[in-house]
């Protein structure tokens, strides 16, 4: 097992960030409560930006920038290299209303490579543009253009779970300051993001006898199946102050997995759950995906949903690394036992593999990274017979889904593709797997690693079960033995990925919160297998 190494320390260039944005964040705190309520809208005054700012899909050039109003209003951005903001460039963004629950984005185009970019939203009365409200500021750093330069960045998923909601006894969703003052260049957040399935009660009683109090909304008292009913899950995460902070600081890179719409779900799936009046997955998918596109900045997604909007995208993050964002749901068949000898659709779809070859194949980043919504070779169960992710316990050659990995994996030898990752998270514990052919029945491939790092704030989970098929061997676990704990009984996880811009050497630290390195690994660039 690879040592621990030191935390990377926070960059003075951020630390007297957001003075305006922290101010929206103490107007959403009740007095002396420490519960967060809701902005209410109004028919007077000026419009607020109470939910915080935002920014996702950050290139070397480019990058989006979102906020919500409290009523219609244009969106106004500006940008600068200073946090005095004496020089400007100013950003014309969208008249923001109720088709898209208020909420507006963005695209920020031409921005110089490898700096701090420092910005402010104002909203504006449509009617009349003089009347604007108080700015709200954030600040991102772009990707850089030279090598030297370097990156790094976190990743986690898996936030408001299994019931365990913003506890204001114990600070809200802590792991986010942790991660703020780490002062990454970019966060990615691999799946459930939000918990649409989950209830979230007032309170829960713990095995040994203490409370854990929730925030609570009328959205989160039962599952989604409205739009609206989508939209209060992704409110209700910014209703913690430290996840707004951090979104104004880190910009995201996000992904879905199965709680945004919820639990298991595949195309074409008809509910046999009482909890639904909506059986049709595909509706409730569709609902699901607009919320998402109107409150989650993805460059790929359009605030009304609709046709062209995908998840599956590439973000380009310098002459070092490429993100290869996967969607391991829209695209998949049915959850199965997983044994057909043939299976063309798999968990990614025949259109989204030839994607993912052609961009894997053009790729000139040291690293690329392939994020995943759900592990590889871990066997993740769907009831009794089915199987949720890609294996599925059988050791033997390929099946099922697992032909359709092994189809990619054997693409990335013969082509000879460098320094590829995988990083996901959907499973509650975190770990690493080494994936080699000489411990595999399936061998046409090259070696490489696997690392899990969940949830943020949510239940965690007992480690699952290791399918031989691609050879996994697990050089690292740390896990809960029993399931469904709190944050308040087991420590929330995340990931870093630090790449050495003169050696290109890349080195994942597998963090717990409270500041534990629990696990390092460097991999070294340049190679078709590690």
């Amino acid at each position: 097992m690879s040592q621990p190494v030191p935390g990377s320390s926070p960059s003075p260039a951020r630390r007297s960030v957001l003075r305006g944005s922290l101010a929206a964040s103490a107007a959403l705190t009740l007095g002396g409560t420490g519960l967060a309520a809701a902005p209410a809208f109004a028919l007077s005054g000026r419009p607020g930006a109470g939910w915080g700012v935002q920014t996702g899909d950050v290139t070397a050039s480019s990058g989006l920038v979102w906020v919500r109003s409290d009523r219609p209003a244009r969106m106004l951005v500006e940008t600068s290299a200073s946090e005095s903001f004496r020089r400007v460039r100013r950003h014309q963004g969208p008249l923001i209303g109720a088709g898209t629950d208020f909420t507006g984005t963005t695209a920020l185009r031409g921005l110089p490579a490898g700096e701090q970019i420092h910005y402010r939203v104002t909203l504006a009365d449509p009617d009349d543009p003089r009347r604007t409200g108080e700015p709200v500021t954030g600040t991102f750093r772009t990707a850089p253009e030279r090598r030297r330069d370097g990156v790094r960045f976190l990743w986690s998923g898996d936030i408001a779970g299994q019931g365990w909601g913003i506890n204001p006894d114990i600070g809200g969703f802590r792991a986010y300051e942790e991660m703020r003052r780490l002062d990454p260049d970019f966060f990615l957040c691999s799946g459930d993001s939000i918990y649409a399935d989950g209830v979230i009660q007032p309170s829960v009683t713990l095995p040994d006898g203490r409370i854990w109090r929730n925030v609570t909304t009328p959205e989160k008292s039962k599952v989604a199946e409205t739009l609206d009913e989508y939209r209060g899950n992704f409110r209700y995460n910014l209703l913690d102050h430290n996840v707004r902070a951090f979104n104004a600081q880190v910009p995201s890179v996000v992904q879905w997995d199965d709680h945004e719409v919820r639990n298991n779900w595949y195309p074409g799936q008809i509910l046999d759950d009482a909890r639904y009046t909506e059986k049709d997955v595909d509706v409730l998918a569709a609902r699901a995906l607009r919320a998402f596109g109107e409150y989650t900045p993805v460059s790929t997604l359009h605030a009304r949903g609709g046709r062209g909007s995908r998840m599956h995208r590439v973000v380009r993050y310098g002459p070092l690394l490429d993100v290869f964002v996967l969607d391991m749901r829209s695209y998949r068949n049915a959850n199965s036992p997983g044994r057909q000898a043939d299976d063309t659709t798999g968990i990614l779809g025949a259109e989204q593999l030839a994607w993912l070859k052609r961009e894997l194949a053009a790729s000139t980043a040291v690293w690329k990274v392939l994020a995943a919504d759900m592990p590889l070779g871990l066997v993740v169960p769907d009831g009794s017979a089915n199987f949720e992710a890609i294996a599925q316990g059988d050791p033997g050659a390929p099946l099922g889904r697992e032909l359709q990995i092994a189809e990619l994996l054997r693409f990335v030898k013969h082509r000879r593709i460098t320094g590829t990752v995988w990083l996901t998270a959907d499973v509650h514990y975190t770990s690493a797997q080494h994936y080699t052919p000489e411990r595999a029945a399936f061998t046409d491939f090259a070696p490489f690693w696997e690392f899990v790092s969940g949830p943020l704030a949510a239940g965690g989970f007992p480690a699952n079960a290791l399918d031989a098929t691609f050879g996994p061997e697990r050089v690292f676990v740390r896990a809960p033995e029993r399931a469904n704990l709190s944050p308040m009984e087991s420590p929330q996880y995340f990931g870093e990925v630090d790449i050495d811009g003169h050696s290109g050497d890349l080195t994942v630290r597998l963090r717990a919160e409270g500041g534990t390195v629990l696990f390092s690994k460097v991999l070294r660039p340049g190679r078709v297998g590690q």
